[in-house]
């Protein structure tokens, strides 16, 4: 059903019982270089990633397109190298763009699609993140789709009116969920160090799998992995990470130093 990786001592059990939702944390650099903008400080990042302990957890990181190639050939073999973002088509007349078919030829095998920063800086909608979503699957590409409501839909308690739409664009155009990630990220907790509480991000996440298990069906819910991100941190990250709906982290500032990176990594036993 679905894909099995190495990494199999950490397992979520899924609502019916079954083990099948193995961990993932992710690291998401941003326009960032480890601490810095140069290659230098990639590669202290990478050399300081490289010394911590094998992760208990299937893991990614996502440096900017720039540095992609340069950190798979010197990270070690259980960091999955994504890309933060990926464009529609396989090439043309798309200035700035990276297609899934380039990814590939130079061995990433991951891409983020539809983070809120892609969403709200660059207008980056639901319809042209499905688009997205469905030439990746058409390739076998592993996806992390990212969700997330702003604060005003929080504080209403309509979030999920804001991700329904979310949901559907992604599952819409999935046809392969061994390649897919949910990443749910509460926009008013991304980079704000306001982090939803145990309660909040294991909530939604739960709700997310209702729907997903409503709209879908109970297998796909069942083994979905859904990711919480938002201001994840060295001290916060156990305790988000007890919770049973809380299949990894999606991680910001904090993957850019290595030793709390570690952590948060081991927050997944």
């Amino acid at each position: 059903m679905f894909a099995k990786t190495a990494l199999q001592t950490a397992v979520r059990t899924s609502a019916r019982g079954m083990a099948t939702r193995t961990p993932i944390v992710g690291g998401n650099w941003k326009c960032n270089a480890g601490n810095g903008i140069t290659n230098g400080d990639v590669t202290a990042l990478v050399d300081g990633l490289n010394a911590l302990p094998a992760p208990k957890c299937e893991v990614y990181i996502a440096p900017p397109s720039l540095y992609l190639k340069d950190v798979k050939a010197s990270a070690k073999s259980h960091f999955n190298v994504s890309a933060q973002n990926t464009w529609k088509l396989t090439k043309g007349a798309y200035t700035g763009e990276v297609s899934p078919e380039m990814l590939l030829d130079s061995n990433i095998e991951w891409t983020l699609i539809g983070h809120s920063e892609r969403r709200d800086i660059f207008g980056e909608d639901d319809a042209l993140l499905g688009e997205k979503i469905a030439h990746c699957q058409s390739l076998g590409l592993n996806v992390v789709a990212c969700l997330g409501e702003h604060l005003p839909a929080r504080e209403a308690g309509k979030y999920m009116d804001s991700l329904i739409p979310n949901l559907q664009a992604i599952c819409n155009n999935v046809t392969d969920w061994s390649k897919v990630v949910i990443a749910y990220e509460p926009v008013w907790a991304i980079g704000t160090g306001v982090v939803a509480t145990p309660e909040q991000a294991q909530g939604t996440n739960a709700e997310i799998r209702q729907w997903i298990a409503a709209n879908v069906s109970a297998e796909v819910a069942d083994g979905v992995r859904i990711q919480y991100g938002g201001s994840v941190n060295d001290k916060n990250c156990d305790e988000l990470a007890a919770c049973p709906d809380i299949d990894g982290f999606l991680v910001g500032g904090a993957c850019l130093k290595a030793d709390s990176f570690g952590v948060i990594l081991n927050a997944f036993k």
